[in-house]
């Protein structure tokens, strides 16, 4: 079945650190080989060995209108005719800015990067100049990139400065990070009793990189309590969250704005892009405006910028279609729940537009360590499987999210749905 795939596995192990150029690809969290992925149409993607499955990542979120969209395709082909990349401005710059701006009440003006780690990157660093302060406070579980003072761990205390988790980084540079734990109040204040020098809270506010696990309100309210009271900016990163959970991201779900907001995936299309955007006044101090620097060659890239502009115009002139996504994506929830009680199978399943996710757990987790402590990975992993041959593509780990897309019927939910409960029948 995987034949083929597991050849160009072990060709890419040759020439590629573990055959993949991102490490979740590898499949370490699921086991065995991961698909290697020759096509994708509609709702589906189909390996290299002549095997099709219905698309539950869609890219990593970036395709609400599934593989091919022709209004999409049309785009980036008329724009490639005209070339790849100039390094120099381009009305479709302006205009996707143009769009990202007319949706966002907090946002004046937009910088286009070319991934959410840039984005996210150089959102922390105008913060800093802005502000004047060193420190960023940051949540265990929360993933905002593999910039070097972001990769850190928590200590054994509730709240701490970072320490490297991954070999290559210096001490110094995650001195400046503290790390505190999600959806924890007391751990929030502690963190600004510790220091006076927080530059930034970045969060996902609702986060996609420990499983599905949204910000409570309260919580979200008490970060942007502490930054008004401590010269403090609040940087929401929606680089998975960003026109996927609503039309405007977290922003259409929650009631606390961020003075920076992050973005990425989507904007794009399935392109490489990412963005980061604040008011006047903050991205006044901003190169070559400011004194605050940031630059990138392929910045903006037209082809990019082209497919975005469709892609945020359809869904503009359609905003009925986060309820359609809405519904699915609740529908695939409630199935999975529901063949779950059937078959004695703890399950947690949670929803926020077209983003769901679910555990194999007794209790929902609300942050990073609860997820370790109360999921069953092994389930997860044999669920994963056995939903892979039966032609359906999820998150190859219980710490991703899944995404709907429009060209995923009701239908195949169903037969997702009628699959999993062949399985679970077995755990």
């Amino acid at each position: 079945m995987f034949e083929n795939s597991i050849k160009a596995y072990e060709d890419a192990k040759k020439v590629i650190p573990g055959g993949v150029d991102s490490p979740v690809r590898a499949f370490k969290s699921v086991g065995g080989t991961p698909p290697f992925i020759q096509k994708g149409e509609g709702a589906y993607l189909e390996d290299i060995d002549g095997n099709r499955y219905l698309d539950f990542v869609q890219s990593w979120g970036p395709l609400i209108f599934g593989h091919c969209d022709s209004d999409i395709e049309n785009a980036v082909l008329e724009t490639v005719k005209k070339g790849l990349s100039f390094g120099a401005p381009t009305v479709l710059e302006t205009e996707l800015a143009s769009e990202i701006v007319d949706m966002y009440d907090n946002i004046d003006k937009v910088r286009f990067v070319s991934s959410g780690t840039e984005a996210t990157m150089s959102a922390i660093r105008l913060a800093r100049g802005v502000t004047g302060k060193n420190d960023i406070l940051k949540f265990e579980g929360c993933y905002h990139g593999h910039s070097d003072s972001l990769l850190v761990q928590a200590g054994s205390g509730l709240a701490t400065f970072g320490t490297p988790s991954s070999p290559g980084v210096p001490a110094d540079f995650t001195k400046h990070t503290i790390v505190c734990e999600y959806n924890n109040i007391e751990s929030l204040r502690k963190c600004f009793k510790e220091s006076n020098d927080i530059a930034c809270i970045i969060i996902e506010p609702i986060a996609g990189n420990m499983g599905l696990v949204p910000a409570d309100e309260e919580f979200l309210k008490e970060c942007r309590k502490l930054c008004d009271e401590n010269n403090t900016l609040l940087i929401l990163d929606e680089v998975m969250s960003g026109f996927r959970a609503s039309l405007t991201g977290a922003h259409g779900v929650i009631e606390t704005k961020g003075d920076i907001v992050t973005f990425g995936k989507v904007i794009g299309a399935g392109m490489p892009v990412g963005a980061f955007a604040s008011n006047d006044e903050i991205m006044s101090h901003l190169s070559p405006e400011g004194e605050i620097y940031q630059a990138g060659t392929l910045s903006g890239n037209p082809v990019a910028m082209a497919a975005g502009l469709v892609s945020l115009k359809k869904l503009k002139a359609n905003p009925s279609i986060y309820d359609e996504l809405s519904a699915k994506a609740l529908k695939l929830v409630n199935g999975l729940k529901e063949v779950a009680s059937k078959n004695n199978v703890a399950l947690q399943v949670n929803t926020r537009g077209s983003m769901f996710g679910f555990f194999f757990a007794e209790k929902e987790p609300k942050n990073f360590k609860e997820v370790s402590q109360f999921c069953d990975f092994d389930r997860f992993a044999k669920f994963h499987h056995e939903m892979l041959k039966k032609g359906f593509y999820f998150a190859c780990s219980q710490y991703e999210v899944g995404f709907m897309s429009t060209v995923i019927t009701e239908e195949e939910i169903n037969r997702c749905i009628e699959a999993a409960d062949e399985i679970m029948k077995n755990f």
